[in-house]
C-alpha cells in the first residue's frame, strides 16, 4: 500500500512507484518534514535525517526544551510568530485580535481511494481501482478549538501527491483565516533552480530558468485570473538537470483565481516551498461550525528530467483530474468564424464557410463573437445572451439546425462572466455590476463584470445558456473571460466579508460550470480569457481544453506551446491555423508551417476558408486528412522535447510524439531563419524503442531507435540555392513520419 505508518515513532510515509515523502510527529505536536525525493526503505524512524543543531540567537520553543527551535526546523505546516519567522502555511486571527495559534498533531486517519470535493474543481478516483490513498492529519488548537486537516492523496502510478488543507471552526467565538496555503515543502538545501512560466497576454508561459538565491522568490496573480503573466505551474530543478535527466520537483495548483507560488531560501539555504491561494486581499471569516477548504495543490517529483515530470502529470490529469469522457475521446477539427469576420457577419456568409468546411473535411463550425444582442462591435451587449435577429433573422437554432444538416457540429462563443453598460441586463440589473457604490468603475475592454458572488447572478445566467444550449443542439463552447477584475468589492458581502470576494466569485464560476456540464454531459467545453489567460487545472476539471493564446502566429506559437507543454499535455492546448499576414504581428509563414505547430494540440482553422485561393484549399484538405490519420497520436501521444526555443539563439525549436507501444511516432523540427553556410543539421530523437527498426516518410532506409536517439539522423540542408526553383527558407518546418518495420 502507498501509505505506511509507524505508530510507535509516528512516522508517515508516502510511497509512489518511484518516490518517497516522509513526514513525523516532533515534539509538542509540530509536524516535521523529514524527506521528499527518490522512493527509499521504509523504516521505524529517520534519525539521520532528523538530527539538528542548536543555532544560536534563534528563539526556542520554551524555557524547558531550548533545544527545539521552529525556525530551523523543516516544518509541514508552519505557524506565524512563534519563533519561526519565516513566511507561514497560515494564519489565523482571532476575536481578541491575536495571530498567535498552536495546532498540534492529534491522531491520523487513512482513507482508500479519493473522493471530489464538495464545491472546487478536484482529483478524484471514482472507480477506485488505481491504488489510491488519502491520509488525513488532524490537528487542533484547543485554546480556541480550531481544527485542521491536512489532506495528503497518494496517486502512486503517477507519481503524483495531492495535498490540501481544511480548516473548522468548533470554537465559540468567531476567528478570521489571514492565509491558508494548499502546501507547505520544506527542503534541505537551495542548490536548485525555480523554473517559471511568465509572460503577457499573446506572449503567454514563456520558460524563464533563475537559480535560487536568499530571500523571496515567488510568482503570483491577484487579477482574479491566474493570468498570462504568470501561470501556477512551477518547477524546481537541479542546475543540471536537462529534458532527459536530473532531478526535478513539479507544483501546480487546482484553482483559477489569485494564487501564490512562493519559494523562500533562509540563512541556512533551506528552502521553503508554499503553494496555494494568494494570501494579498484574501481573509476568510468562520463562524462557529464553519469550515474552509483550500483547493488541492498538485506535487510530483522525478530524478529523470523535465520530459519524465510532464509526463507523469499528463498521466495524472488523465486519469484523476479531466472529465472521463474526454480522456481520450478526439477533438473535433473546427473552423472558426471570428478572424474571418469579426463582427460583419450574416447567415448567409456564415453558411459560405460552414458549407466550405464540410467541403475540406472540417468536422466543426463555431460562431464566436457577435451572435447576441446588437453586438457590432466590443461596447455593447455583454449579457444579453439572445441572438442578434438583424444578422440571424430565423433564430440561433435554426441557423444551428443548418450547420447540424451539412452533418458539421456546431459550437458557440459565450463571455458568461461579463455585462455590458449597454445592454437589457445592465438596464435590469445595475446592481449585479462588480463596483464600489458612489466610485467609478474601471472598465477593462469596454466591458465590466459580473458579481458572481450573487447566486441570482449564477442562476440567470444558467438559465439562458441553457435556453441557447437546448435550443441549438450545441456541441461545443468556447468560454471566454476577456478582463480581469478591478474594484474588488460586492454590494452582497457584509464588510467583515469583503476580503472574502475574489475566491468566491470563483466558486460562483465553478458552480456554474459544475452545472452546465452536468446538464450537458455532451457538451465540449474550451475555456478562454482573453487568449491564455485561464490556463490552469481548475478549469481543466470542466473544460478539458483551454485557447492557448490570442497570438495565432506559428512563430510566436512556438514559444507558447512549448513553454505550455512542461505542465500540461498538448490535447489540452486550443491550436488554429490563421491567416497571413498574421493580424497580430503581420508575419507571413507558410500554411505548412502553420499547420505543423498547431497540429500538436486541439486543431482547427481560424480564417475565411470560403475565399481562399484553389491551392490553398486543397493543401487545406490534405492537412485535414493527414491529422484525422494521426490525430490520436498528437493529442495522446507521449511528448518528448529536443530543441527548446528558450536556449542559445532561439532559432530552432523540435519535439516528438510517440504512440504507447513505441511504433508510431512524429517528429518536428522548426527553424526561425536560415543561414548561410551552415553547420550540418544532426537530428537527436527522443522516446523510441532502441531495438526496434523504423522507416522515416515511408523510405526505403530502416534506422535502429538507439541510432536515432543516440547518434542521430542527418538532415538535409533547408535551402537547396542549385534548386531551379526556390523554396522559402525562413519560418520553416519539417515533419518526420516515425513507422516501425513490421
Amino acid at each position: 500500500m502507498p501509505i505506511h505508518i509507524d505508530e510507535t515513532n509516528q512516522v508517515f510515509h508516502i510511497q509512489t512507484d518511484h518516490t518517497s515523502y516522509v513526514f513525523k510527529v516532533l515534539e509538542h505536536g509540530v509536524l516535521g518534514q523529514v524527506y521528499y525525493g527518490k522512493q527509499i526503505h521504509v523504516r521505524a524512524d529517520y534519525a539521520n535525517l532528523l538530527k539538528r543543531e542548536w543555532k544560536n540567537t534563534t528563539p526556542s520553543y520554551s524555557l524547558e526544551d531550548p533545544g527545539f527551535q521552529l525556525d530551523a526546523i523543516k516544518q509541514e505546516y508552519a505557524a506565524t510568530g512563534t519563533g519561526d519567522f519565516r513566511r507561514p502555511a497560515y494564519q489565523v486571527t482571532q476575536e481578541n485580535g491575536s495571530r498567535i495559534t498552536d495546532l498540534k498533531y492529534d491522531h491520523y486517519e487513512v482513507v482508500q481511494g479519493k473522493q471530489r470535493l464538495a464545491d472546487l474543481p478536484s482529483s478524484f478516483d471514482d472507480d477506485a481501482q488505481d491504488d489510491v490513498e488519502t491520509l488525513i492529519i488532524h490537528l487542533t488548537d484547543a485554546a480556541i478549538q480550531l481544527d485542521l486537516e491536512l489532506q495528503y492523496t497518494v496517486f502512486p502510478h503517477q507519481d503524483v501527491i495531492v495535498r490540501s488543507a481544511n480548516f473548522k471552526n468548533h470554537g465559540v467565538a468567531g476567528v478570521t483565516l489571514d492565509a491558508a496555503l494548499s502546501a507547505q515543502l520544506d527542503l534541505p538545501d537551495s542548490r536548485y533552480d525555480m523554473v517559471q512560466f511568465s509572460g503577457t497576454w499573446s506572449q503567454e508561459r514563456h520558460l524563464i530558468r533563475t537559480p535560487l538565491r536568499s530571500g523571496l522568490q515567488a510568482i503570483d496573480s491577484v487579477r482574479a485570473t491566474s493570468s498570462p503573466q504568470q501561470n501556477p505551474f512551477m518547477m524546481l530543478a537541479r542546475p543540471t538537470t536537462t529534458d532527459d535527466a536530473g532531478e526535478v520537483f513539479g507544483f501546480n495548483l487546482i484553482y483559477s483565481g489569485n494564487f501564490l507560488d512562493q519559494i523562500e531560501v533562509d540563512q541556512w539555504s533551506t528552502s521553503r516551498i508554499l503553494v496555494g491561494i494568494n494570501p494579498t486581499d484574501f481573509a476568510w471569516h468562520l463562524d462557529p461550525d464553519e469550515s474552509f477548504q483550500t483547493p488541492e495543490a498538485v506535487l510530483s517529483y522525478t530524478d529523470a528530467g523535465f520530459n519524465q515530470l510532464s509526463q507523469q502529470m499528463a498521466d495524472f490529469y488523465a486519469a484523476h483530474l479531466v472529465n472521463s469522457k474526454y480522456v481520450k475521446q478526439e477533438r473535433p477539427i473546427l473552423v472558426n468564424n471570428w478572424e474571418a469576420t469579426y463582427f460583419d457577419f450574416d447567415d448567409e456568409k456564415l453558411l459560405k464557410i460552414a458549407k466550405k468546411a464540410k467541403s475540406l473535411g472540417i468536422e466543426m463550425f463555431v460562431l464566436d463573437d457577435g451572435w447576441f444582442g446588437h453586438r457590432d462591435d466590443d461596447h455593447t451587449s455583454l449579457g444579453d445572451w439572445f441572438v442578434d435577429p438583424t444578422k440571424l433573422p430565423n433564430g440561433i437554432g435554426a441557423f444551428a439546425d443548418q450547420v447540424h444538416d451539412l452533418d458539421l457540429k456546431f459550437g458557440l462563443w459565450f463571455e458568461p462572466e461579463m455585462i455590458s453598460i449597454d445592454s437589457k441586463l445592465y438596464e435590469t440589473h445595475p446592481e449585479w455590476l462588480i463596483h464600489v457604490p458612489e466610485r467609478r468603475a474601471t472598465p477593462g475592454r469596454n466591458q465590466y463584470v459580473l458579481d458572481y458572488t450573487r447566486q441570482e447572478v449564477v442562476d440567470y445566467i444558467y438559465d439562458l445558456m441553457s435556453t441557447v444550449i437546448d435550443d441549438t443542439k450545441l456541441d461545443y463552447i468556447k468560454w471566454d473571460m476577456n478582463r480581469y477584475i478591478t474594484e474588488m468589492y460586492s454590494t452582497n458581502l457584509a464588510a467583515n466579508r469583503q476580503l472574502e470576494m475574489a475566491h468566491r466569485y470563483i466558486l460562483g464560476v465553478y458552480q456554474l460550470y459544475d452545472r452546465l456540464t452536468k446538464a450537458y454531459p455532451d457538451v465540449l467545453f474550451e475555456s478562454c480569457a482573453s487568449g491564455g489567460g485561464r490556463f490552469d487545472l481548475g478549469m481543466m476539471y470542466y473544460a478539458p481544453q483551454a485557447w492557448t493564446s490570442d497570438d495565432t502566429d506559428a512563430v510566436e506559437r512556438m514559444k507558447i506551446q512549448f513553454g505550455t507543454s512542461y505542465g500540461y499535455p498538448q490535447a489540452m492546448m486550443g491550436a488554429h491555423v490563421s491567416a497571413v499576414p498574421n493580424e497580430q504581428n503581420g508575419r507571413m509563414t507558410s500554411l505548412e508551417t502553420r499547420a505543423n505547430v498547431a497540429f500538436y494540440g486541439a486543431f482547427g482553422y481560424e480564417l475565411d476558408i470560403s475565399q481562399m485561393p484553389d491551392d490553398e484549399a486543397a493543401e487545406v484538405k490534405e492537412q485535414v486528412a493527414f491529422y484525422k490519420q494521426h490525430r490520436a497520436l498528437y493529442q495522446f501521444g507521449k511528448l518528448y522535447r529536443i530543441d527548446s526555443p528558450f536556449e542559445g539563439d532561439g532559432n530552432v525549436m523540435s519535439w516528438i510524439v510517440v504512440d504507447d507501444q513505441q511504433n508510431h511516432a512524429i517528429a518536428t523540427r522548426y527553424q526561425i531563419l536560415n543561414h548561410i553556410n551552415a553547420p550540418y543539421i544532426r537530428f537527436y530523437l527522443r522516446g523510441l524503442d532502441p531495438n526496434k527498426q523504423y522507416r522515416i516518410n515511408g523510405g526505403e532506409a530502416t534506422y535502429y531507435g538507439d541510432e536515432l536517439m543516440n547518434a542521430g539522423l542527418f538532415m538535409d540542408k533547408i535551402f537547396d540555392e542549385a534548386a531551379e526553383v526556390k523554396a522559402l527558407a525562413d519560418y520553416s518546418s519539417r515533419r518526420l513520419l516515425i513507422d516501425v518495420v513490421e
